[in-house]
Order: structure tokens, then C-alpha cells, then sequence
């Protein structure tokens, strides 16, 4: 038995892969600590850990983010996801460090990828540590362009000059801007310089667990040996038939959508950019009109923050993936990374229309792969949400990719793959 810690920032769609892994490490009788936000400590208790609060590390509620961290005001634009970077992920990254290495020893780390505190801890313990990638892959290629640059993924010897030239802009930014941040956290943690500069240097040298598969994330000629695809990681589905929750009185509304052979649209915000406004409300008027069951979850927030809906939408705060996605045809998204891949998992095509923090890479990530479209926009008008609804339920090819990428995410291992990995590095 070893002791593990694992760390997640208080974000829901962080802790979602990050109690799944502790579930699965304590499952196979390891000691596991998990480092997070007092919110999420009922999430970790139930997989079998111990909580380590945040102390050192400023605290907060993702649902309130600004009240801590002002700068974020809305989430949006190019201000408000340098602020998170700079006030939130790097701001608590010396706090969240100071938390473990007060709570330590430890035989092994697993750290949440912008946990950034729990790498900073794993290099000054002198332990083996492994990151988990909660959001697609950003380790830099050759093959690709910078993360957050909008442009098509290409190949070939001239997309190779276009992304060099595209890198520079940004290496520049992060010697200015980024590098120096992280200097004064690892200084703070008792580090000296990085051996890799930049943000690079803040995964793991010898293992990272990627969510995703290949053809959902773009081909490298490049990819670190240590770098392993293990499909989606979530807690395994209840048995069908379960009681896991209530159901809302609408809930055989999809069953016999279904059967009348009347496809089932399921939109949702996920949990952490939940203004209305953005998507769900021009998603529910461009469809209130067409031959189509519109499912929506407003990510906790009371269903009638929608305001009345049309005869043929229906809506609650939460409903369970596990159970929704089979009786989906198309989803209609924000492109946060875990909804997607729980989309695609259930082999469902998407609509996706992404704007902040990572959530426009998903987006290009879907439309490269050939499952959905992305609408380039987080507030698209009710026109454009209907017409890439209908196309997707149009073109049976669309559906087949989803199948083909579900398969592979499948393949991949998921939770089990990434226990295997983990008992590996500790062997």
C-alpha cells in the first residue's frame, strides 16, 4: 500500500476526473489524500480519501468566482482568462504547494494539470509525481500551432513553417508575462529555475495521463513516451435501473420521443460558464419550432432561470449523463472537455460553441475530428444553433464518427488504464 496524494482545483469539471482516479487508486487499497476545496470534500470522501484542506492555498466557489478573485469578472474575453491564469491558477499555485509539503511524506503524486501547486510539490518532495490532463493536451509540438491561436489544424512541411512563425508572438509573451510568474512560485516553494521553461514545465516528466484518444486530439509526430491516452475518466456508470437520483416528471418524455422516432437534442453550459443568455436561450428559440425533444440542464441553477419554455423543450439543473446520453442524438454544448468527452463516449455527435478558457480548442478538437460542428462563437444566434442541429442529424457520418471516437475513448482504459499507469510508476 502506498500513500498517494491527489490534487484538483475546486472546479467541478476538474474534480469529476480527479475523484474518479482516487476512487480507483483507493479502490486497490492505496492510502489516498486528496488536496482540494471545501466544497468538493463530500466528492472525495465518498471515493475512499481523506481530504487535505485548502489552507495556505486561497479557497473559493467555482459557481462564485469573482467573488475571490475579482479580475475574473464575467470569465470572458482575453482580461478575464489572463486574470485566471495569473489570480487563480497561479496566484494559489505557492498555497496549494505549502498545503502538501506541510502534509507530507508521500510515496506518489497525482496533481489536476493546472493544479499547478501539487507539480511545484512533487519536484521539491523528490517523488515521482504523474499529471492528469483535465483539459485537452497542451504540451507544445512542432506539429501544431500554440494553444488558444485560432486556426485549422494542418499538416505538412508548410503548416510546420506557419506554426513556428505562429510560436513566436507567443514565446515571447510567456519570457515576458508567464515565466517570470512561475519563477516566483517555484522560488517561493524552494525551486529554483525550471528545467523546461514556460508552462510545459508544469507537466510531469515521467507520466502523463491525457483524457481523450488519438483522432479527438490532433497527431504528433513529437509526443513524450510518457505521454499515455487513457480515454475518458469518470466513475463507472450505475447498472441500468438504478436508483441514482431523482427524475424529473417529464423523464419518459425521452423514451417516447424516441420510440415516435422524434430525435432527442440535449443542450447544456455544463457547470462553470452558466450565463443563460449565451446558449441555452438562443439554442431553445432557434428549436421551438422543429420536429425535435429538447432536453436542457441549466448546471444548478433552478430550471425557470430559462423563463417559460417552448411546448417541445424540457429542463432541470442536473440530469445524469450516464443515463441522458443514450436517449440523445445530437448535444449542444460550451465544449467544456468532460461533456464532451461523456458526449462522445455515448457515441453522440455535437453542436459546439466554445469562447472561454479551453473551450474553443475543444471545439476545434470536435469539428477536426469530424464528429460536430463548430459554431466559432460562445453566443451564437438561434438561426445558427438550428441549421447546425439540423445538418447534424442530416449527415449519418457525423453520428458514425462519434461511434468511431466513443470506441476509441473506450479502448483507451479509462479509469483502470490510468490505475495500471499509476501502480506502474510507483513500481
Amino acid at each position: 500500500m502506498a500513500r498517494i496524494l491527489v490534487t484538483s482545483l475546486p472546479f467541478g469539471g476538474h474534480v469529476g476526473p480527479m475523484s474518479a482516479v482516487a476512487a480507483e487508486l483507493a479502490r486497490r487499497g492505496h492510502d489516498v489524500t486528496a488536496h482540494t476545496g471545501a466544497k468538493y470534500r463530500g466528492r472525495f470522501e465518498a471515493a475512499g480519501a481523506r481530504w487535505l484542506p485548502w489552507t495556505a492555498a486561497q479557497d473559493f466557489d467555482d459557481a462564485r468566482l469573482a467573488d475571490t478573485f475579482p479580475r475574473v469578472g464575467d470569465g470572458k474575453g482575453i482580461r478575464a482568462n489572463f486574470a485566471n491564469f495569473t489570480d487563480v491558477l497561479v496566484g494559489t499555485a505557492a498555497g496549494q504547494a505549502a498545503d502538501i509539503l506541510a502534509a507530507a511524506p508521500f510515496d506518489l503524486l497525482v496533481t489536476d494539470q493546472l493544479a499547478f501547486g501539487g507539480a511545484l510539490a512533487g519536484e521539491r518532495l523528490g517523488v515521482a509525481w504523474a499529471t492528469v490532463a483535465v483539459i485537452p493536451l497542451t504540451l507544445a509540438s512542432r506539429d501544431l500551432p500554440p494553444p488558444g491561436v485560432p486556426v485549422r489544424m494542418s499538416t505538412g512541411r508548410a503548416a510546420r513553417w506557419r506554426n513556428a512563425l505562429l510560436w513566436q508572438p507567443l514565446l515571447l509573451a510567456n519570457r515576458l508575462a508567464i515565466e517570470p510568474r512561475i519563477g516566483r512560485i517555484r522560488a517561493a516553494t524552494g525551486l529554483g529555475p525550471a528545467a523546461v521553461r514556460g508552462p510545459d514545465g508544469l507537466y510531469s516528466p515521467h507520466l502523463v495521463l491525457a483524457q481523450g484518444a488519438p483522432g479527438l486530439d490532433y497527431p504528433r509526430s513529437d509526443l513524450p513516451a510518457h505521454v499515455h491516452y487513457v480515454g475518458r475518466l469518470a466513475p463507472p456508470a450505475a447498472p441500468v435501473g438504478d436508483p441514482v437520483g431523482d427524475r424529473p416528471a417529464w423523464w419518459g418524455d425521452l423514451a417516447a420521443a424516441r420510440a415516435a422516432g422524434r430525435p432527442v437534442v440535449h443542450v447544456t453550459q455544463g457547470t462553470l460558464d452558466v450565463d443563460p443568455a449565451d446558449l441555452l436561450r438562443p439554442a431553445l428559440e432557434g428549436l421551438a419550432d422543429a420536429p425535435v425533444l429538447v432536453v436542457c440542464t441549466t448546471g444548478g441553477a433552478p430550471a425557470d432561470v430559462l423563463g417559460p419554455l417552448p411546448d417541445n423543450a424540457r429542463a432541470a439543473p442536473f440530469l445524469p449523463h450516464d443515463e441522458l446520453l443514450p436517449l440523445v442524438d445530437v448535444v449542444v454544448s460550451n465544449a467544456g472537455w468532460g461533456g464532451t468527452l461523456a458526449a462522445l463516449a455515448a457515441g453522440v455527435p455535437m453542436v459546439v460553441a466554445g469562447a472561454t478558457l479551453d473551450k474553443p480548442e475543444v471545439a476545434r478538437r470536435v469539428a477536426w475530428s469530424g464528429a460536430g460542428i463548430d459554431l466559432r462563437t460562445g453566443t451564437p444566434r438561434p438561426a445558427r444553433v438550428r441549421a447546425a442541429v439540423t445538418r447534424v442529424l442530416g449527415e449519418p457520418r457525423m453520428r458514425e464518427r462519434a461511434a468511431e471516437l466513443g470506441a476509441a475513448l473506450a479502448a483507451a482504459g479509462g479509469v483502470p488504464r490510468a490505475g495500471d499507469l499509476v501502480e506502474e510508476l510507483l513500481a
